[in-house]
C-alpha cells in the first residue's frame, strides 16, 4: 500500500541513528542551559538552579537519603517508592557530580531516551529511517520539551517515555509472536508506577486495549492468552516482590509448558478478572478524569475553594493550544492525525496507541499536561504521511528530499518555540540567600508559613517545614490564605500558632478539617473560631517550635489568587465580593495624569482615580523606597479618608499597586510592602527587597 519502500538497516547503522537522534534531543535541550549560563542570579552552589517547583520535593527527598537532614519533615518521600528519588540518589553516589548538577541535567538524559522506542517501533516494520525522523520530532515537540527540558526535574521525564516503550513491546509481541516481548511489556507495566506514580490509569488503558485487540484479532492463537496472562499479572499491583515473582514464574511456565487453548483461555480470563477487580480499574480511571474535569466547591461538609479552579494546566484549553503543544501548529496536528489514520489502515497494531492519543485529546477538557501523551504517536503519524507523499516519486533521492524537507518544516515551529521558551529558575540567587540565612537561624523542626508554590523550595534551601506545598494544597490553603490575607495581625499570629501546633500534635492531619471538625457530627461554625482568634487573650497552644512567615515580592503576582481561598463563607461556599487589587510596571507619568494602563489613570489635580468609566477619589498615596543603608522608608499622603482605594508606588521596584482598604491592611501587604507589624507578635529576622521573613513571637 502506497508503495513505501522498506528500509533495511543493520544493527551498526541502527545504533548510529539512535545515537544521532538521542544527541539531537540532548543538544536541543542544551539551548536553555546556553541561554541562562553566565547569569549569576540563576546560580547557586556554582550550578544553574532548576525551573520547576515540584522538582524540589524529589531533590529534598534524595538529599534526605544522602544526609538525613530532613528527618523532621513528614512530607519527604521514600526513594524505594519513587524512582526519580532512587535514581537521583544512585547518580549522586556513583557519579562525580553534585546533587544540584544531577537534578539539572537528569531530565535531559532520561527524557531523550524516548527516541529508542520510537525508532524501534518503526523498525518492526522495516521502516527504521521513518522511526529516526519521527524520533527527531517526538523528542523535542512542544509539550514534551516543556515538561522534560533541562532543569524540569520531575517525574514527567518518565511519563511518556515508558508508555512508548510499552507500546513497542506490545507491537513487537504481536508481530514477532515472541513471548519475551510480552514479558518485557509486563515488566515495564510493573515498574511504571515506581517511575511515574500518577500514570496508573494510563497503563490500565493500554493494558486493556492490548487484551481487547488480541482477543478480537488473534483469538484462535495460544500466544494471545499467554500474553494476556503476563500483561494481567503486570497490572495487578501487588507487593512488588510477589508481583515480580508471579510475572517471572508465569513466563517460565508458559515458555516451557504447552497448555491446551481452553486451559489458557480460562487462566487468561481468571487473571484478567482478578486484575480488573483488585485494581478498581474503572474507579481509578474515573477518578483521574473527575480530578481534572470537576472544578466546583465541595458538596459535603465545609465548602473550601479548590486548587483545580485556579491551576492553569488543569483547565480547559482551546484546540489551537492543544495542536501547538502536540505537533507545533494546527496544520501540524492535522497532518499528524491524517498520518496516524493511514498508519492504522496499513498497520492495525497502531490501534494500540489509541489510549495515548485519547489522553492527548482529553487535554481539551483536562488541561495542558495531557497533551504530552499524544506527541510520539503523532510524530510518527506526520512522518508516515510524508512517506506516503514521497512514495509518488520513483526516484529515491527525490523521495528522501521530500521527507527530509517536510520533517524539517515540522521541526521548525517546535524549535522556534524552544528558542523563545526562556523559563526562569524557580528562585533567583538573592531569594535563595534568604532561605539559606533562614536555615542558619532556624531549627529543622521549625515551620515556615508560605503559599504552596514555594513549599518544596523552602524545604530544600532552608530545611524548615511548611503547612502546604505542591502536593498538599487542599483545605489547608484556606488556613494559609487567611493567615496572609486577614486584616487582623492578631488573628494571623494566633491562627499560625494554632495551625502548626495542631498539625504536629494531630499526626500531620489536615489542619482545617481538625480545628473546624469538618464533616463530623460536631462540626463547628468556622466564623466563630476565626472571630475568637482575633482576641488578644485567645489562648493558643503551647509553643513547641518556631514559626516563620515567608513573604516574597513575587507573591504580589498571585495575590488575588491567594485571597480566593479564604475570601468566602465556608458554610455556604458563597464567595465574598472580590477586593480590588491591581499591579503594574507599565505606566506613564505626565504633568496632569498618571497613566497606569488598562484604562486606569490618576488625575493629579483632583486626586481622582479613573477606572474604566468610573471615577473614584483616592484615599492615600504611599511611596516606599530603600535608603542607602537598605532600610525601607515609607512616605504617606492622606487624600480622602472616605475613599476605599489607595495607591502604593514601590519606587525601587518601579511598580504601582492600586488596592482597597481590605487588601492594604492584609498581613502580607503590611509586613512585606510597608513593614508595619505588631511588635508584640512579629519579629523581622530577614528584610530584603526580594523577600522578607518574620519570626512569630507567640
Amino acid at each position: 500500500m502506497f508503495k513505501i519502500e522498506k528500509e533495511n538497516v543493520d544493527t551498526k547503522y541502527l545504533i548510529i541513528l539512535l545515537s544521532v537522534a538521542y544527541m539531537f534531543s540532548v543538544v536541543i535541550r542544551m539551548i536553555w542551559i546556553a541561554q541562562f549560563s553566565g547569569f549569576d542570579e540563576f546560580y547557586w552552589n556554582n550550578q544553574l538552579m532548576i525551573n520547576t517547583n515540584d522538582g524540589y520535593i524529589w531533590a529534598t527527598s534524595a538529599l534526605n537519603e544522602l544526609t538525613h537532614q530532613f528527618e523532621n519533615n513528614p512530607r519527604v518521600v521514600d526513594m524505594y517508592k519513587y524512582g526519580v528519588v532512587f535514581f537521583t540518589y544512585l547518580a549522586v553516589k556513583i557519579l562525580p557530580f553534585s546533587i544540584d548538577t544531577i537534578i539539572l541535567y537528569m531530565p535531559i538524559v532520561v527524557s531523550s531516551l524516548i527516541v529508542i522506542p520510537i525508532v524501534l517501533i518503526a523498525r518492526v516494520y522495516n521502516l527504521t529511517l521513518l522511526g529516526f525522523f519521527s524520533a527527531l520530532i517526538g523528542s523535542i515537540a512542544w509539550s514534551y520539551y516543556n515538561r522534560t527540558m533541562a532543569g524540569y526535574y520531575d517525574t514527567d521525564m518518565f511519563s511518556v517515555m515508558m508508555p512508548t516503550f510499552i507500546l513497542y513491546f506490545f507491537i513487537n509481541s504481536i508481530e514477532s509472536k515472541k513471548l519475551i516481548f510480552s514479558l518485557l511489556a509486563s515488566l515495564s507495566i510493573f515498574v511504571y508506577p515506581f517511575l511515574y506514580d500518577s500514570g496508573t490509569s494510563v497503563i490500565y488503558a493500554m493494558g486493556i486495549i492490548y487484551m481487547v485487540y488480541m482477543v478480537v484479532f488473534h483469538r484462535e492463537e495460544k500466544f494471545t492468552y499467554n500474553s494476556i496472562i503476563l500483561i494481567s499479572l503486570g497490572l495487578l499491583g501487588l507487593v512488588w516482590y510477589i508481583n515480580l515473582a508471579l510475572i517471572l514464574l508465569a513466563f517460565m511456565v508458559l515458555l516451557k509448558k504447552d497448555f491446551e487453548l481452553k486451559t489458557l483461555v480460562f487462566i487468561a480470563i481468571a487473571t484478567s478478572v482478578v486484575f480488573l477487580l483488585s485494581g478498581n480499574v474503572l474507579g481509578v480511571i474515573g477518578a483521574k478524569i473527575a480530578s481534572y474535569g470537576i472544578r466546583a466547591e465541595e458538596s459535603n461538609g465545609l465548602k473550601f475553594f479548590q486548587v483545580a479552579q485556579t491551576v492553569r494546566e488543569a483547565g480547559k484549553i482551546p484546540f489551537e493550544v492543544m495542536a501547538n503543544r502536540i505537533s507545533g501548529s494546527v496544520l501540524g496536528v492535522i497532518i499528524s492525525f491524517v498520518g496516524y489514520i493511514l498508519l492504522v489502515i496499513r498497520y492495525r497494531t497502531f490501534l494500540l496507541a489509541l489510549p495515548l492519543i485519547g489522553i492527548g485529546v482529553f487535554s481539551l477538557w483536562g488541561g495542558l499536561r495531557f497533551t504530552i501523551y499524544a506527541v510520539p504517536i503523532f510524530a510518527m503519524g506526520s512522518v508516515y504521511l510524508f512517506y506516503v507523499i514521497a512514495s509518488f516519486s520513483s526516484k529515491k533521492v527525490i523521495r528522501y528530499f521530500i521527507i527530509i524537507s517536510l520533517t524539517s518544516l515540522m521541526l521548525l515551529p517546535n524549535i522556534t518555540h524552544i528558542v523563545g521558551y526562556k523559563v526562569p529558575t524557580v528562585f533567583t540567587k538573592q531569594e535563595v540567600k534568604v532561605l539559606d540565612k533562614l536555615k542558619s537561624i532556624s531549627d529543622p523542626k521549625d515551620y515556615t508559613i508560605a503559599w504552596w508554590d514555594y513549599g518544596y523550595p523552602i524545604w530544600y534551601y532552608s530545611n524548615t517545614n511548611t503547612l502546604i506545598d505542591g502536593g498538599k494544597h487542599k483545605h489547608d490553603n484556606f488556613i494559609v490564605s487567611k493567615i496572609l490575607m486577614t486584616t487582623s495581625q492578631v488573628q494571623s499570629a494566633n491562627l499560625a500558632r494554632l495551625a502548626i501546633e495542631s498539625y504536629v500534635s494531630n499526626d500531620y492531619k489536615i489542619v482545617a478539617d481538625s480545628i473546624f471538625k469538618n464533616k463530623q457530627k460536631d462540626q463547628i461554625n468556622p466564623d466563630i473560631l476565626l472571630s475568637e482568634l482575633m482576641l488578644d487573650d485567645y489562648k493558643v497552644p503551647k509553643k513547641t517550635r518556631d514559626i516563620y512567615f515567608y513573604l516574597p515580592n513575587k507573591m504580589l503576582n498571585i495575590l488575588p489568587t491567594v485571597n480566593l481561598f479564604s475570601d468566602l463563607d465556608l458554610v455556604s461556599g458563597k464567595k465574598n465580593q472580590r477586593p480590588f487589587f491591581y499591579k503594574t510596571t507599565n505606566f506613564k507619568d505626565t504633568k496632569t495624569k498618571l497613566l497606569l494602563g488598562n484604562g486606569i489613570e490618576l488625575d493629579k489635580q483632583t486626586a481622582t482615580l479613573k477606572i474604566g468609566n468610573q471615577s473614584v477619589p483616592l484615599r492615600e498615596f504611599i511611596v516606599t523606597h530603600y535608603d542607602g543603608k537598605g532600610k525601607l522608608q515609607v512616605d504617606k499622603q492622606l487624600v480622602n479618608m472616605a475613599s476605599n482605594l489607595s495607591i502604593i508606588f514601590m519606587k525601587n521596584y518601579n511598580q504601582f499597586l492600586i488596592l482597597d482598604n481590605k487588601t492594604i491592611n492584609s498581613t502580607y501587604i503590611k509586613l512585606f510592602v510597608l513593614e508595619e507589624y505588631e511588635k508584640s507578635l512579629f519579629e523581622p529576622v530577614i528584610l530584603t527587597p526580594y523577600t522578607k521573613v518574620y519570626k512569630l513571637k507567640i
